[in-house]
């Protein structure tokens, strides 16, 4: 077990969040937009994107996509909900530069690719990439531990939120 995951004692076993995308960890404290860095969308962490697909960072089912794609939302089975937000200003974006590879209502695996994005646009509009990974309904679960700010961490490998519900 990764040093910075809290150990568990009780009979449900650590629940955890991958990568959606690789990059640098980001403290959401430190997110330029008070919508995450107050938490007012849940809590969690934020990774500045440095890869070119977004994957699902648990299994469940995708229950929100917005229309300009720019964010989604997976569903677990015990009922978390999940909020990956590609870049801050991806939305003046509308949908532009990104490809949705699933719909909501699909039944989606840890690690199956959701984004397809086309990051040379994305960085010549300068869209600020740093995206956060939250849960929304954060009250559901316990002993909410993200990964500390300034790991490397690549998508569909790395954990980056550790919980218990």
């Amino acid at each position: 077990m990764e040093s910075w995951l809290i150990p568990m004692t009780n009979e449900k076993p650590n629940l955890h969040l991958i990568a959606p995308v690789s990059g640098q960890t980001v403290d959401l404290d430190k997110v330029p937009d008070p919508v995450f860095s107050e938490r007012l969308t849940g809590d969690g962490l934020a990774i500045r994107l440095e890869g070119d697909t977004v994957l699902a960072p648990c299994d469940g089912e995708i229950t929100l996509f917005f229309d300009t794609k720019h964010a989604f939302a997976i569903t677990t089975s015990d009922g978390v909900q999940v909020l990956v937000h590609v870049g801050l200003d991806t939305v003046l974006m509308n949908g532009r530069g990104i490809t949705a590879l699933h719909h909501t209502g699909d039944q989606v695996k840890a690690g199956d690719p959701i984004l397809q994005l086309d990051l040379d646009l994305l960085k010549k509009k300068h869209i600020n990439l740093i995206s956060p990974v939250l849960i929304v309904n954060y009250d559901r679960v316990r002993h909410l531990r993200p990964r500390v700010a300034g790991c490397e961490v690549s998508a569909g490998m790395d954990t980056v939120l550790d919980y218990a519900v």
